[in-house]
């Protein structure tokens, strides 16, 4: 299943289920039928999954460092910064010009 994320700030941002219910429980919010990230949550929001993608990041580098994925190598940003990085985009937006996002409409 698909959600679809909107803001009048921005264009619309498609995820699967599973990913946009991971990443909106990273900056501590809960998919439900419908629900918003208000403009003033935004700053908090964004931070928290800035943080995620960055130990995800260090994390990554640190078992390429000790040889872990020698076969089975992963292109740098391939993790979580590149799956999350359209809908923290969106964020940002809307965190600049006070704006919610939206999902379930």
């Amino acid at each position: 299943m698909l959600i679809t994320f909107q803001s009048p700030a921005t264009p619309d941002v498609v995820m699967l289920r599973d990913l946009a219910q991971y990443l909106l429980g990273l900056v501590g919010k809960r998919l439900n039928m419908r629900g918003v990230i208000l403009h003033d949550e935004l700053p908090r929001a964004i931070n928290r999954l800035e943080a995620a993608i960055s130990d995800d990041e260090k994390a990554e580098i640190a078992l390429e460092s000790l040889q872990y994925s020698r076969e089975g190598r992963h292109e740098f940003g391939s993790g979580l910064s590149q799956r999350a990085w359209p809908f923290l985009d969106m964020m940002r937006e809307a965190s600049k010009h006070n704006a919610d996002i939206i999902w379930g409409l």
